[in-house]
Parts: C-alpha cells; structure tokens; sequence
C-alpha cells in the first residue's frame, strides 16, 4: 500500500478550499482518507497566514512512516523547511513547438 500526502478539495463552485490529507494512492482524490494533517486556502493572498495549516508533527511523523508528498506539498514542505524540493529541469519547455518538431524529425531521419 503505498501512503501519499496531497490535497482534497474541498468548499464550494469556484471557491475552492483544500484540505491537506494522507491517503491511500488508490482512492480517489475527495474520497477516502487516513488521516487530516492541514488546509489550505488558495484564496487568500499568499502573505496572510491563514493561508496554510499544517500540523507539522503528524507530517514528519508520516515521512518517516514513508509517506510520499505530491507536487504542491512538496513545495508547502520546501518553503516550511520540513524536506527539500528538488528542482525541475525541462529544457524542451522553453523551445517552441515547431522547432521541437523539426528536431524530432532530424533526429528520426538521422
């Protein structure tokens, strides 16, 4: 059974609220859960503190218990200082498509 912790959605049409969960990665993402662990309210201006809310103890405690992080906790987890995020490199982003295209031709014809 492998545990992630990630978002749950939560509130109303168009005014999202997230609950930060620990879940089995088989069930659906506003399904069942093991356990709750925070909020989070992309709403509020990202200066107000209400903003997020991790109980940072039960965090670390899954960690260690080898939880899995999604993307956006990682990064609430890189910016509390609990784990380091590790940076993406996608160098084919930045080239726009037509060239990626010419390339992947050359490449197939040579």
């Amino acid at each position: 059974m492998s545990v992630v912790i990630r978002l749950s959605r939560a509130g109303t049409k168009k005014r999202p609220v997230y609950h930060v969960v620990v879940a089995d990665s088989r069930f659906p993402r506003d399904g069942r859960f093991i356990e709750r662990l925070g909020y989070f309210n992309p709403l509020l201006p990202k200066d107000n503190e209400t903003r997020l809310k991790l109980d940072m103890d039960k965090v670390k405690a899954w960690l260690a218990k080898g939880a899995q992080p999604s993307d956006r906790v990682m990064r609430f987890l890189d910016a509390a200082g609990v784990k380091k995020r590790e940076a993406r490199n996608n160098p084919e982003k930045a080239v726009p498509r037509k060239e990626r295209k010419a390339q992947a031709e050359a490449a197939a014809k040579g």
